[in-house]
């Protein structure tokens, strides 16, 4: 793969939810993963994980609490986690990750939104051959707590990992989604705790976009970003840096 996982077309390629709704989609996992395997972080391995990402996310101790209680005593909403996929303007895919209490209410939303945009939502499935699922870990480089970075990175690589990006803040790594609780296993056994860990979608191949393109897929982007019930939108549009600039100007 490269180095396709550098932290420029990193963030590219993933948009995740934007910083106000980040409260949110975490307290959404936290219910999915106390209703699915109970309240105690010990013996239910998912909410560990959310938890782990909601203090990341410096979610407050007691947001924590109050929404693994609500979840616990059936008075939260149950979610179903649904993927739509799709084509924007210049034939960028898109697709979408959803965590919703109201299925109908949200593929609605979604189609209305591609219609808009002069898209295509397309079937379940149809962009198998275009994104791939992969685990990602972010760890901190204080987390080493002195452990050395080229020992920590050969350790992860063993623990099943195929590729690291380390810099000054510390190691973003990425493993076939398989390869999740193996690596969270590793880290759980060097004392290590990620700041993140989630499954994500990268894409295998990417389509250049100009400026106008850009602009379209953008404005899609943002209808699905705003959607309370979406939590992450990935597409395989590259941008140069001359229209990432653009973008950035408004």
């Amino acid at each position: 793969m490269g180095r396709i996982f550098e932290k420029r077309k990193h963030k590219i390629f993933a948009r995740n939810a934007k910083l106000s709704k980040l409260f949110t989609r975490i307290g959404k996992e936290i219910s999915m993963a106390v209703k699915a395997g109970g309240p105690s972080p010990e013996a239910n391995h998912r909410l560990k994980v959310a938890i782990q990402n909601a203090k990341g996310m410096n979610m407050p101790k007691d947001n924590i609490d109050r929404a693994i209680k609500k979840a616990a005593g059936g008075t939260e909403d149950n979610y179903t986690e649904m993927t739509y996929e799709g084509y924007a303007p210049g034939g960028v895919a898109i697709f979408v990750d959803t965590a919703t209490n109201n299925p109908t209410r949200t593929v609605s939303n979604v189609r209305s939104f591609f219609n808009k945009c002069e898209g295509n939502l397309g079937n379940s499935g149809s962009l198998s051959h275009v994104f791939e699922r992969k685990a990602e870990f972010t760890v901190e480089q204080k987390a080493l707590k002195g452990m050395d970075p080229d020992e920590f990175e050969m350790a992860i690589i063993d623990g099943g990992a195929d590729d690291l990006v380390h810099d000054e803040d510390g190691f973003i790594i990425l493993a076939p989604f398989t390869e999740f609780g193996n690596i969270q296993h590793k880290l759980d056994e060097l004392g290590i705790e990620a700041k993140s860990a989630e499954l994500k979608r990268f894409p295998l191949s990417t389509i250049p976009a100009d400026l106008a393109t850009a602009r379209n897929v953008m404005k899609l982007i943002d209808m699905l970003d705003d959607d309370d019930d979406v939590n992450a939108v990935y597409h395989n549009m590259e941008l140069s840096e001359e229209v990432e600039a653009a973008l950035a100007e408004g």
